[in-house]
């Protein structure tokens, strides 16, 4: 077991003995140019992506700051077209049936809101020549981010902490010598700014912005001296001759605080509180936090020894021409995924939000995609590694927003389908829970199936935690009122109940000659695999849920009825799964989206321990789109690493990953998807992939199931989590298992794997079946002699 210290060093005698572990540092040797090179830090609710310039450049986001309010895009035609496209849709008039949905459903206007940027703050220090020994660090393990340089003999160091408990963010800069550190501190807004002043009263100073955009915000920083005289300057603070200055931040919004003065109060109380007990106080808290959650797992493929050792870009650079050479790179991954989770989703209490398209890091007006919650695979995917990678705290905010959709998705079931109970998302929402159908194209636009996706991660976090309470209060109303929508939508159609129109997410297919328009390129049909799938997934949750809670009744007869009349996935003339209910051409063979697949991953109806056959399958569709170019995006990519796992191929997961690392990270280690625009995430579908390679637990706990043999023929891996609430720590040499622990959380049985069916012991027994668990009791598992 091991023992974690809270250690807060002096600054220059952290960086005069630092070795930087090249599995938990992000390490540069040059400022960052832009927001893709900056270091991201976060509290869950406001984060920093800080630049290291010589003029300080800090992009600050506070994750409800969005270009408006709520709006109504719900199109009043749908409900009456409804009939008329279905029929059309059974008749194989695809073409009119497509025009009809999105002449009649589509959203008005097209998009929801999109996420914005807050504020910069610049911090000017007055100095313009060359900085010496520039060293510019992220620390994965504690969240906080460091740099240090020296100028005219003398040393300068900042440091930037995200605070949790504090809900503040906090820089401190210092000098070495006394007096030397003169600062100006500003706020700065491009657009929709109702006020920016700097005050200098009763010992307080501050700069104030407020905003009048879409969603009002009050914006503060507080700056303190240690020695040196300060005051105010325009709209900066100004602060000359001190040997240390440190910045206060925060940012309240209407989002969570309507009015101003309630909005305006709450932001007071954080950033006096933060003062008062001062800089040391705040960042040891905020590290003793973070920490403490991040040290939970600790992951180990081998040491990269002078080959990791090297800046973040030059070891990228390195990488690409030999892979084998850094194997910290992959476990550097595996920690700032996991860090930038813990970064961008925590409980802040108050209408905690998820980590959306960019977590929280974004200095653009009009980002990529909006920078929403798109939840045909994005949003969902930045949640994989959550549990297993024992971070089940930072799902809550997840399931906050799942709240308000509820709300906002019942209205749309009533006023697009007819259907009073229950409710409906399609493939995007925000941060107000929209529900309407989103953009305008038949590949992508009515897709009734976000409900049933996001539903998925409320049982699966009682899987994990086996938390009984979170499961009746939370969990049960979710999966309860996204199965009552697909009662009253689904229709009968060739004995099967189906969904329609509906499409399989950004996909297309070529119409057949037997049907219109013959040639021309399609996305809308009747019952596409995922969808299938999804009901299948939300039918047996239902069920599964329903007899831990001890509910009975029509509840759960109407699911297994369902259930019973949902459509298995079908087999297609090349063996590979088919993606909609006939075998049609597929328009674009290297499609980035593995949607008919979701049954393997992260769903459980395809996997090897539940079906051989459809596993087979699974495989052949995954290595044609493989083999013709998919994992185009960094998210494609990841995803194809986590559905390799599920078959049992360490190889392909590890091959794969390999390609993932060499093609889509920034500067920073930030996944890239089209453009090289920033999306998290690949960030977190990578961190997930490499614990399902280690661990896997669907109804067994399955041990090493798909390790790359060859390429990681040792390490070791402590604190992943499998469903019944085990905790596991294994170590594995010359590619076998050498020994393995398995902590009982909450007690019940215990269903082992090793390695897909070796041999093994338990606690010195040979292992033949079931254990009954003891809760808090760990159990040792050895190979068999």
């Amino acid at each position: 077991m091991r023992t974690h210290l809270y250690l807060v060093l002096p600054l220059n005698a952290f960086f005069a003995h630092a070795q930087w572990d090249a599995s938990r540092y992000l390490v540069f040797n040059t400022a960052a140019s832009g927001l893709s090179s900056s270091l991201p830090i976060g509290n869950g609710r406001v984060a920093a992506a800080v630049y290291g310039t010589a003029t300080e450049r800090i992009t600050l986001n506070e994750n409800s700051v969005w270009s408006g309010p709520w709006q109504d895009r719900g199109n009043a035609n749908s409900q009456g077209a409804l009939s008329s496209i279905r029929q059309k849709l059974i008749n194989g008039d695809l073409s009119s049936a497509g025009q009809q949905t999105l002449d009649t459903m589509a959203g008005n206007p097209t998009s929801p809101r999109q996420y914005q940027p807050t504020v910069d703050m610049a911090i000017d220090f007055g100095h313009n020549g060359t900085l010496g020994n520039y060293t510019r660090v992220l620390d994965t393990l504690q969240g906080t981010a460091i740099t240090s340089y020296t100028l005219g003999g003398v040393d300068y160091t900042r440091e930037y902490v995200a605070s949790y408990p504090a809900g503040v963010l906090a820089f401190r800069m210092t000098a070495s010598q006394s007096r030397k550190l003169n600062v100006k501190v500003s706020l700065n807004r491009t657009k929709a700014v109702a006020s920016n002043t700097a005050s200098s009263s009763d010992g307080v100073h501050a700069i104030t912005l407020k905003s009048n955009g879409g969603i009002e915000f009050a914006a503060e920083a507080r700056v303190v001296s240690d020695g040196g005289s300060i005051s105010v300057d325009g709209q900066a603070i100004s602060v000359q001759g001190a040997t240390a200055v440190d910045i206060f931040f925060d940012a309240e919004t209407a989002y969570r605080y309507p009015g101003s003065i309630a909005r305006e109060a709450a932001l007071k109380e954080k950033l006096d509180n933060a003062v008062k007990v001062g800089y040391p106080a705040v960042k040891s808290a905020a590290v003793k936090d973070a920490q403490g959650i991040l040290s939970r797992v600790h992951l180990n493929l081998g040491s990269s020894g002078s080959a990791g050792r090297q800046p973040v870009p030059k070891r990228l650079s390195n990488f690409k021409k030999n892979a084998t050479a850094d194997s910290e790179l992959v476990t550097l991954y595996f920690n700032y995924g996991r860090h930038l989770l813990l970064a961008s989703s925590r409980d802040t209490g108050n209408r905690s939000l998820p980590a959306n398209l960019q977590g929280m890091w974004n200095d653009n007006y009009d980002p990529p995609w909006q920078s929403k919650y798109t939840i045909n695979i994005n949003t969902e995917m930045n949640y994989w590694h959550a549990l297993t990678t024992n971070l089940d705290e930072t799902h809550k905010p997840l399931f906050d927003l799942i709240d308000i959709a509820r709300t906002r998705g019942n209205a749309m079931a009533k006023k697009m389908y007819g259907c009073n109970q229950g409710f409906v998302l399609h493939h995007n929402t925000d941060l107000w829970g929209d529900a309407a159908p989103v953009d305008k194209g038949t590949p992508y636009t009515v897709w009734p199936m976000g409900g049933a996706w996001l539903s998925q991660h409320a049982m699966e976090h009682y899987r994990f935690t086996q938390d009984k309470d979170f499961l009746r209060t939370r969990a049960w109303p979710v999966l309860k009122e996204a199965a009552e929508f697909y009662y009253c939508y689904l229709f009968m159609y060739n004995g099967s109940y189906v969904t329609g129109p509906s499409l399989s997410p950004e996909n297309t297919f070529v119409v057949p000659s037997n049907m219109r328009t013959a040639g021309k390129t399609e996305g809308v049909d009747i019952a596409p695999s995922i969808d299938n799938q999804l009901l299948w997934e939300l039918f047996n949750n239902i069920i599964d849920a329903a007899a831990v809670l001890g509910i009975n009744g029509t509840e759960v007869s109407k699911a297994k009825d369902y259930l019973s009349k949902i459509k298995a996935p079908q087999v297609g003339s090349k063996g590979q799964i088919l993606e909609w209910r006939n075998e049609y051409q597929e328009a674009e063979a290297p499609h980035r989206h593995f949607s008919h697949l979701f049954g393997l991953f992260p769903g459980s109806q395809m996997t090897p321990i539940k079906s051989e056959k459809l596993a087979a399958a699974s495989k052949v569709s995954l290595d044609n789109r493989i083999r013709a170019g998919s994992g185009s995006t960094g998210w494609s990519r990841v995803w194809a690493m986590n559905l390799y796992a599920r078959l049992l191929d360490g190889a392909s997961v590890w091959s794969n990953g390999i390609t993932f690392l060499q093609t889509y990270p920034l500067d920073n280690l930030w996944n890239s998807g089209e453009n090289r625009w920033f999306q998290i995430d690949g960030n977190f579908g990578f961190t997930a992939a490499i614990a399902e390679m280690l661990l896997q637990s669907h109804e067994v706990v399955h041990i090493l199931p798909a390790l790359p043999k060859t390429a990681l023929p040792s390490g070791s891996v402590e604190g992943l989590v499998a469903r019944g609430g085990f905790v596991v720590d294994v170590e594995w040499r010359g590619g076998e298992m050498a020994r393995a622990m398995v902590t009982a959380r909450s007690g019940g049985e215990l269903r082992i794997v090793v390695e897909g069916g070796i041999a093994f012991m338990v606690d010195g027994e040979v292992y033949d079946g079931p254990i009954q668990t003891t809760v808090g009791k760990r159990y040792t598992i050895t190979k068999a002699s």
